[in-house]
């Protein structure tokens, strides 16, 4: 690996041909001019419009529903409610959910609430209309009683013992080794992760540091809102046209909340604005069915801005408390952390992970850790982005800081010192594989950013790292071979962030032709086998994974086709960077091109077929060096320079793993800064529109540096590891621990902005 560092550096670990180089996306001329179709941009002959009602109580028991003057507005053609999902269902029925499983009641509740509603936004009624107005007129028309109750808000309220009930069948769930209770309580799970003695090894520490953390709810800021076009056709078939970051996951989620077979379900994945995990769950989908159904007509519903932040899965707020020891030669000893995460209205958020990932960038020999997936009165939480990982880093990294600190020990030193490796065992169970944390570090110490000067008064320099899983999951793939000598590559990922290159790319780099010869799309559920959801940086590894295997299932019938046509032994072909030959005559050489035209002459089309199961995915570590300075009048912060860097294992398109590191520490930064979720005391959200909802613009932001450390993964054919996700972890503590050394004050609530980072101050 080089140590000269420029912007945007690559640390190179193996050369190719077409991995590792910058082609133009695929996609790129249709989205730049237009014509690429977004769900919203669907539309079909007798089109109605739907709209969803909403609740505008955080906590109330439905008294009635009285639909009779919505009915008879003009132009209303259906109306649906929880009553025409079917009977309801006890929770116990476990669906596919894209990266994790959920119960089939809660998420049938949340599509159309049934006694309860939950969070302002909670859906009740759908309607379809002739028009977009006169779906919103009629809604207005439906007429709910309420029994307003009290709302709870936060994951430490919702656990007091007098706290109101959201559930009142809700028993929590215990991890192993945990004692079992019957009491009822807002803690639908109850997750505890152990690692040697925990008190021999605070007994063994000289320095112990605890601190509590708190985060606020933020949602995920995707542009796009959320669509869905449904047509329930007379032969019992239906087909879905939705943005989504799943196509299967739609299928299967739907088919569970309507009780449909798979097989008569079809999911066309359109072009998707944004997700970063926020467009996993279903929302209006099953509604639109069953409007459709009634109907006869296919039913088109996109959700207002408003509607997204109300209704959708945000990412969960969040009370953490730390606590850490060390020794005075600067060894890491104990660990211990109380982790209670916001799951919004229904169970399954993000506490799982939050719990593997906290303390996962260090060799920590004894460690304890319990985690609470907590429902609160708002929106079902969904993933964002490393999901769970970013409340964690927050709380470790800043204790992290504080002890390195308080050792005189220089904090990335430190954190070499205590590094995980491979072979070092989580504190979740896991060994560590082949991963990259060291020379993340190593990078950060070494690079100019942190050896530069910074003598400006008000300004702060902070340092972080941030861990992420990456998934594995199912993948599916195949590829046509043209006569002409392209290919036609089939998957079924949805392409966020340039995935339809980074495909191809990889096919090319087996088959030896250019990426330009590969015409890649992205399928609906009917079109190719099963393939999980876009999500957890899972894409590039697993579905290329598929995809080179159809390439080496092509390049292998194309040697025997060439053995075929010279009349030779099989075994005496081979074919290489787009070259076939035979060692039985050194005359015998064709082009990939060439041979491809010779297809339909001996045996006719060629199709690869490529299949991947989901496992040796390789985690990720990400660190940020970033500068800031503060206002000492106001507490606004601005950043002076920020440095990322990311074991991408092989970046298969530089520029794309660039993005992903800019994008996903530009939502950092927002998150550790600026994003919350405003609510009032009555559970509603003050600032639903992009206007008051402040996300970062590049106003706020520097040119954001990256550097790609490359640790090949040994489990990908090409050393893919993930590279979305993990960015997103350590900018909020890098930002508190640059504020401390810019101020003197440690931060411990998300966000800092201008108001926080004052009263901090004051506090000193």
């Amino acid at each position: 690996m080089t140590a000269n560092y420029e912007r945007n550096m690559i640390l190179e670990n193996g050369k190719y041909d077409v991995v590792g180089t910058r082609p133009i996306r695929h996609d790129g001329a249709d989205k730049v001019t237009g014509r690429a179709l977004y769900g919203a941009d669907f539309t079909t002959t007798g089109l109605l419009h739907g709209k969803t009602l909403r609740s505008p109580h955080a906590h109330a028991r439905i008294i009635s529903i009285d639909t009779s003057k919505a009915a008879a507005h003009p132009g209303v053609k259906a109306i649906v409610t929880a009553d025409d999902l079917g009977p309801a269902v006890k929770a116990g029925t476990i669906v596919d959910y894209g990266e994790a499983d959920a119960d089939l009641k809660y998420i049938r509740d949340n599509i159309l609430a049934r006694d309860k509603v939950l969070y302002v936004g909670h859906a009740i009624a759908a309607v379809a209309a002739t028009s977009t107005h006169e779906a919103e007129e009629a809604i207005s028309l439906i007429d709910v009683q309420y029994e307003v109750l009290s709302p709870v808000l936060t994951a430490p309220d919702a656990m007091k013992s007098d706290a109101p009930l959201l559930h009142n069948d809700l028993v929590t769930e215990l991890g192993d080794d945990l004692e079992n209770i019957d009491a009822k309580d807002n803690v639908a799970k109850h997750l505890q992760d152990k690692l040697g003695d925990l008190e021999k090894g605070f007994s063994e520490a000289d320095v112990i540091i605890e601190r509590e953390f708190n985060t606020a709810t933020v949602h995920q800021g995707y542009i796009e809102p959320h669509n869905v076009t449904a047509i329930w056709n007379t032969d019992n078939r239906l087909t879905i046209w939705t943005s989504t970051q799943g196509a299967f996951t739609v299928r299967s989620a739907v088919g569970a909340a309507l009780s449909k077979p798979v097989s008569e379900i079809k999911v066309v994945p359109m072009e998707i604005g944004g997700g970063f995990g926020g467009k996993i769950p279903i929302y209006m989908e099953p509604s639109a069915a069953l409007l459709s159904k009634k109907t006869g007509n296919p039913v088109k519903m996109v959700m207002t801005r408003r509607e997204v932040f109300e209704s959708t899965g945000p990412t969960p707020g969040s009370y953490i408390k730390v606590k850490v020891g060390a020794s005075n030669d600067g060894r890491l000893v104990a660990a211990q952390a109380h982790m209670a995460y916001e799951a919004g209205a229904f169970p399954g958020g993000m506490i799982a992970a939050g719990v593997k990932c906290i303390f996962a960038p260090y060799n920590i020999p004894n460690v304890l850790v319990d985690g609470y997936d907590v429902v609160v009165n708002k929106p079902k939480t969904a993933a964002y982005r490393a999901p769970g990982s970013t409340n964690a880093a927050f709380a470790s990294e800043s204790v992290v800081s504080e002890i390195a600190g308080t050792l005189n020990i220089d904090p990335i030193e430190f954190r070499i010192m205590n590094s995980a490796k491979e072979g070092t065992r989580r504190s979740d169970g896991p060994i560590h594989p082949k991963i990259g944390c060291i020379e993340v570090l190593e990078a950060m110490k070494n690079h100019p950013h942190y050896k530069a000067p910074l003598n400006n008064p008000n300004t702060g320099r902070g340092i972080a790292v941030g861990y992420w899983f990456n998934a594995g999951l199912e993948s599916s793939a195949h590829i046509n071979v043209n006569n002409d000598g392209t290919i036609n590559l089939v998957e079924g990922s949805t392409d966020i962030g340039g995935s339809r290159t980074s495909l191809s790319m990889q096919a090319a780099e087996v088959l030896g032709i250019p990426v330009q010869d590969v015409n890649p799309s992205v399928a609906d559920t009917d079109s190719v086998g099963y393939t999980a959801v876009t999500g957890g940086s899972r894409v590039t590894f697993a579905t290329g994974t598929a995809v080179y295997r159809a390439a080496q299932d092509v390049k292998q019938q194309m040697t025997e086709r060439a053995a075929l046509l010279w009349d030779v032994n099989h075994e005496s072909v081979e074919m290489e960077k787009g070259i076939v030959t035979s060692t039985a005559d050194n005359g015998l050489r064709m082009t990939f091109k060439e041979l491809a035209a010779e297809l339909n002459d001996t045996g006719g089309p060629v199709i690869g077929r490529g299949s991947f199961d989901g496992k040796g995915e390789g985690g990720s570590y990400a660190g940020n060096i970033v500068d800031i300075a503060v206002d000492p009048d106001t507490g606004k912060i601005e950043i002076l320079r920020f440095t990322v860097f990311q074991d991408a294992g092989k970046a298969i398109h530089p520029s794309y793993v660039e993005g992903q590191m800019q994008g996903g520490s530009a939502q950092g930064i927002g998150w550790a800064l600026n994003e919350e979720y405003f609510m009032n005391s009555e559970g509603t959200m003050t600032n639903s529109t992009l206007l008051d909802y402040r996300m970062p613009i590049s106003l706020d932001l520097p040119l954001i540096d990256t550097v790609i450390i490359e640790v090949p993964n040994p489990t990908h054919p090409l050393g893919v590891r993930g590279v979305g996700e993990a960015n997103i972890a350590p900018p909020p503590a890098a930002l508190a621990d640059a504020i401390y050394n810019a101020t003197g004050s440690r931060m411990s609530d998300l966000p800092m902005n201008p108001t926080a980072v004052m009263e901090s101050i004051w506090k000193q």
